[in-house]
């Protein structure tokens, strides 16, 4: 039990000091984060490079597959273009293992120490950040020791021992170990912390080691395809094909290149197993990548061919997922894409209902009506996603963005209420066959072709933080107000003159006012953008 407790203990300090080590990697590569959606093309070498990088910052190549899971699952990225990232994150899980399997451990605590006085005493926000990762650093580094230490009279075992021999002599056996102990603890990169502790007590010899390896490769899978439950087919895939692309790496090591990758890691480090260990691990990903790559239209077949069927169109959310959570500087990318998605929705929406004015179309009035209440599911959905995000680890300029997004879903649903109103206000007049003269019509157009193009280029200088055409938006909402009421004016002289209905004055005032109230908010969303560019 003193073992056991040792080890948990251990293995916890560990854990926690690689979280440590990677929200302040987090914090400190801030928005640079935020460039990965722009980098993911289709040139899957890219593709891979990128998603090394953001495995070595966020120290887990299983949260780094879990996020590429959500990616595809909001539809930020294709399978295609996921298929790279995850042979990346591979080979960035690699760089713990190699940090870890050099003998520093007796400076963690001077690290540590260092890394808290400069984090209590600097005023800068950067170094602060940069303090925290080598706090991390050192407290992992502590965890390690821990395990070293409670593993340590193990050696008079010779039972144990046996048992970690017998991994060598049958491969099998220490893949199922691997394996076993990568989905208990959820996490490959403890796992081989794990492996790396045995290995600094000389308990492991790394025939025994490498079959554990292999296990430990195929473990990290689970975590993808359990978090994929629930998720579209398109993310499915995703899962299956990471654990494809892990087993045809597994496979083609055990069968073909064991001996040589024995025979590299001996010449690299003769005797060192620690290091060893590190090496045949990055050696390991980085050849079943280069290996493999060239195959992955193949692996994607196959994937495809396990999850069949053709995709779901959802309709509503898109961009957005709890999995991309975890990294938040990319999630706050996706809650910006889904903003402008439910704008957009709405934008559908309000063509429809001036459509079915227009054209006196029952079908595209009440489609109006259905999308307004779609946008209104969205605008719940986001709000909660977007207090999900702000209680995460995100900068003050982070928060304060977010802090306008609320505002602005807001400015949308009402659009799409305005939408709803306008349709029903047409539905009114089909009902009761209303009738416009031709004067009236066009002063409607006129307006709501200004209101459309306030609307539209609100949505575009908020994809684009545009802070000119922001300004413009606010200068065509102060031409929308004059001209709704000058067409105010001049309808009621119609009515005074007996040229028009009064039920149908009635009907194109209110038109009017709901489509100056849609300008009021394209300029509200204008503002929202003028305060980012400041």
């Amino acid at each position: 039990m003193e073992i056991l407790f040792g080890v948990l203990g251990g293995l916890g300090l560990f854990l926690y000091g690689m979280n440590v080590m990677s929200n302040g990697l987090q914090k400190a590569a801030g928005d640079k984060l935020k460039s990965i959606i722009n980098l993911l093309t289709s040139n899957k070498i890219m593709s891979v490079l990128v998603g090394a990088g953001v495995t070595a910052i966020v120290q887990s190549s299983s949260a780094s597959t879990v996020m590429v899971v959500g990616f595809v699952n909001a539809g930020m990225m294709k399978l295609t273009q996921a298929v790279g990232l995850i042979m990346g994150a591979n080979i960035g899980t690699t760089i713990t293992a190699q940090i870890v399997s050099f003998k520093i451990d007796a400076y963690a605590p001077i690290v540590v120490g260092i890394s808290v006085g400069v984090w209590l005493f600097t005023s800068n926000r950067k170094v602060k950040q940069l303090a925290e990762a080598f706090i991390g650093f050192g407290i992992l580094f502590i965890g390690m020791t821990f395990m070293g230490d409670a593993l340590r009279p193990l050696r008079a075992s010779q039972a144990f021992q046996d048992l970690l021999i017998s991994f060598g002599t049958n491969p099998v056996l220490g893949v199922l170990a691997g394996f076993a102990i990568t989905v208990a603890v959820q996490s490959s990169t403890a796992s081989t912390g794990i492996v790396l502790a045995l290995a600094s007590e000389g308990l492991i010899p790394i025939e025994s080691a490498l079959p554990v390896l292999f296990g430990i490769n195929m473990g990290t899978t689970i975590t993808a395809i359990i978090s994929s439950i629930g998720a579209n087919r398109t993310a499915k895939r995703a899962a299956a094909f990471h654990l494809l692309f892990n087993f045809f790496g597994t496979l083609i090591f055990i069968v073909a290149f064991r001996g040589l990758l024995y025979d590299a890691i001996n010449y690299l480090n003769p005797g060192d197993v620690p290091r060893q260990f590190a090496n045949a691990h990055t050696i390991f990903n980085i050849t079943s990548t280069l290996i493999l790559l060239p195959f992955s239209g193949q692996l994607v077949k196959l994937a495809k061919k396990i999850v069949p069927g053709e995709e779901e169109k959802a309709e509503g959310i898109k961009y957005i997922d709890e999995r991309i959570l975890e990294t938040p500087s990319i999630a706050l990318v996706s809650v910006t894409k889904e903003t402008l998605h439910m704008g957009n929705v709405a934008k559908s929406s309000l063509t429809n209902a001036l459509n079915g004015f227009f054209d006196k179309d029952p079908k595209k009035i009440a489609e109006t009506k259905r999308i307004e209440k779609v946008v209104n599911e969205m605008e719940k959905e986001l709000a909660k996603y977007m207090i999900q995000l702000t209680n995460r680890n995100i900068s003050l300029e982070n928060r304060e963005f977010v802090d306008g997004l609320f505002n602005t879903i807001n400015d949308i649903e009402r659009v799409a209420d305005h939408a709803e109103n306008i349709a029903e206000l047409s539905e009114y007049r089909l009902d009761n066959d209303l009738y416009f003269s031709d004067k009236a019509i066009e002063e409607l157009k006129n307006i709501a072709t200004l209101v459309m193009e306030a609307y539209t280029d609100s949505l575009t200088a908020l994809r684009n933080l545009d802070g000119e055409l922001a300004k413009k938006v606010i200068e065509i909402e102060d031409e929308v107000d004059l001209l709704e009421k000058k067409l105010r004016s001049s309808h009621i002289e119609r009515l005074n003159a007996h040229k028009c209905v009064p039920t149908s004055g009635v009907i194109f005032l209110d038109i009017i006012s709901n489509l100056e109230r849609i300008a009021d908010h394209a300029s509200n969303i204008s503002l929202a953008v003028l305060d980012q560019v400041k």
